[in-house]
Order: structure tokens, then C-alpha cells, then sequence
């Protein structure tokens, strides 16, 4: 009888602190992959919970669609009980994931700086709008917002049109990662968020210790610009929309065929 194959990240304890959209996609992946996720909610609960307009069993189906092979419990972090109790949960935890605005982590007394103390080994991941150390650091980041700032509402829509938001919330999905720990700087890519995870997992298994990592939306967003950016730096072409067409292949469209 051949033995059950086990799930790539069974045996990996994730800590979840993220909320609605940017951060949840992450932890619902690495629970997906076999990881422990233990969801951790204040005592409002995730605002997405309550997310209208379709609900099953009193939770929002958007917040469903997002936290599935998770665990939850309530912790407030502002209390000194609710601290706590987290702090031990870090000792026993291999990752802490938060998409908490830049300061609340030091406020919280939640840090990576401190939870190593804790748990050398720990792998914090924290998921903002524009970085951690950016200049925009403080600002409201939104799907919406991110998308305009990196540039792909510009080109994405019918010529001679209004820009558009994309159609699935690529600001929210694809955060660019910035690794700072041990003395090492690393740049990869939320879907990106996961394979930095993983990265930091597998270098805590060669160097024995854990790593901070710093999340930006817009980053993401800036890099997906690929080869749009590239015609841009070479020949000053400004990204236009083109439809469903394609400014370098031919013939690449939505076309209507014969049976609809």
C-alpha cells in the first residue's frame, strides 16, 4: 500500500494576522499547500467577514473565498493578556504574516525586532501599500489606487477611452517582496508573497535563522509592467490602451467566431 503523500508545507505554522484581501490570498495559498494557518481576528472580527452582498452561515462569501484550510481565534493585541498569549504562539510558530499600516507592528509591540526574541528562527512578513520605508509609507493604498500608481490602468481599456481598473484585483494579488534580515537583501516576488515565504524558509534551513520581509503593492504593480516599460526606456513609447489587442503581436484580439 503506498503511504499518503504529504502536502509540501505540512508540518509549517503560520500565524495570520492580515484582514480582507492583501495578505489572506498568501496564507489561504500556504494553507492550500499543507501549512497550519491559525487565523488570528480582533474582537470585531475580519471586516471582510461582513463584506455584502452574499453570505453563507452569517460570513460574507467574499471573506470565504479567501480564508478557506485556516483556523481563527480572537486575540486582542492591545491588551496585555491578549499579548501574551500571541508571544507564546510566536515561540511555537515558523511564520507571522500582517498587512497592518507602517508603525502598528511597533505599536503593538509586534515587530520583527521583538518577536526574534522570542523565536530567532521566525520569518515576519508584513504587506503594505508602498513599503514599509517609503516616503508614501502613511498613505491609504487601495486595489483601486495601486493600480493607477503603477501605471496599468494607463493602458488597460478601449483606444481613446478613459483608463480602466482591471477586472480582478491585480493590486491586491501580486505585492513585490523586499527581504531585510541577517544581513542579507533580497528582492523576488505575494502570489509573489508566497514564494518569498517559502525563499525564507528554505534559507532559515541553511543559515538557522529567521528573516523580516517587507511587502509593497506598488512595487508589485510596477513590475508588472514588463516589456511596456521596456519600449519606454528605449524609445520613449508612452503605454497606450489598445483594447484586447497587443502593441507587438498580430493578429492577438477577442474576435467573435461562428459559434458565438
Amino acid at each position: 500500500m503506498t503511504d499518503q503523500i504529504k502536502l509540501p508545507l505540512e508540518g509549517i505554522r503560520v500565524l495570520d494576522l492580515t484582514q480582507v484581501m492583501a495578505g489572506p490570498k498568501c496564507t489561504m495559498i500556504m494553507g492550500d499547500l499543507g501549512a497550519e494557518i491559525i487565523k488570528i481576528e480582533p474582537p470585531s472580527g475580519d471586516y471582510s467577514r461582513k463584506m455584502p452582498p452574499h453570505f453563507h452561515k452569517n460570513d460574507s462569501a467574499y471573506y470565504l473565498a479567501l480564508n478557506r484550510n485556516k483556523k481563527s481565534i480572537v486575540i486582542d493585541l492591545k491588551q496585555e493578556k491578549g499579548l501574551n498569549i500571541f508571544c507564546d504562539l510566536v515561540k511555537k510558530a515558523d511564520v507571522v504574516v500582517d498587512n497592518f499600516r507602517p508603525g502598528v507592528t511597533e505599536k503593538l509591540k509586534i515587530n520583527y525586532e521583538i518577536l526574534r526574541n522570542y523565536n530567532e528562527k521566525i520569518i515576519a512578513c508584513s504587506i503594505t501599500g508602498f513599503g514599509l520605508d517609503s516616503p508614501y509609507a502613511n498613505r491609504p493604498a487601495l486595489d483601486l489606487i495601486v493600480q493607477a500608481m503603477g501605471g496599468a490602468m494607463s493602458f488597460t481599456g478601449e483606444p481613446g477611452r478613459p483608463p480602466v481598473r482591471m477586472g480582478i484585483p491585480m493590486g491586491d494579488f501580486m505585492p513585490f517582496i523586499s527581504e531585510k534580515a541577517a544581513k542579507l537583501s533580497l528582492s523576488l516576488f505575494r502570489i509573489f508573497a508566497v514564494i518569498g515565504i517559502l525563499s525564507a524558509l528554505q534559507a532559515r534551513n541553511s543559515f538557522g535563522v529567521g528573516r523580516k520581509i517587507d511587502i509593497s503593492m506598488l512595487d508589485c504593480q510596477l513590475a508588472l509592467m514588463t516589456y511596456r516599460a521596456q519600449y519606454y526606456f528605449l524609445a520613449g513609447e508612452i503605454p497606450k490602451p489598445v483594447g484586447s489587442g497587443h502593441v507587438s503581436s498580430i493578429p492577438i484580439r477577442a474576435f467573435k467566431a461562428k459559434d458565438n
